[in-house]
């Protein structure tokens, strides 16, 4: 198993468990990356401590503040909001490059939805 597919799989397990997902902002709000495929992903992971890693290794994230965002906002709000703009989910994007799997916000509600028991 690749490390993308540990970070997803930790990914929705943290949320399933936590109840919340995290971000990174600055001034100029949340950042957006466009991968190999031409998808422009806003990334997101389920720790503070995984957010604060990348904030801490990629320089391009140097002096970005961490984002608490509750799981039911989350899946109320944001995740209609990047699908009307077009943006994928970084998922628990990691490592010096910050890279991961980037997911459809309909498939991210889709996965979540079916970890509720």
């Amino acid at each position: 198993m690749s490390i993308a597919a540990v970070q997803a799989d930790a990914f929705f397990r943290e949320l399933h468990v936590k109840g919340e997902v995290w971000a990174i902002s600055d001034e100029g709000g949340f950042p957006t990356s466009t991968n190999a495929s031409g998808q422009t992903a806003m990334p997101f992971w389920s720790m503070e401590s995984r957010a604060f890693k990348v904030i801490d290794n990629v320089s391009a994230y140097r002096g970005f503040k961490v984002e608490r965002i509750p799981l039911d906002k989350f899946l109320r709000n944001w995740l209609p909001g990047l699908a009307k703009d077009g943006l994928f989910v970084g998922i628990n994007w990691s490592g010096e490059r910050a890279t991961g799997y980037d997911m459809h916000p309909d498939d991210v509600a889709k996965r979540l939805a079916s970890m509720q028991v």
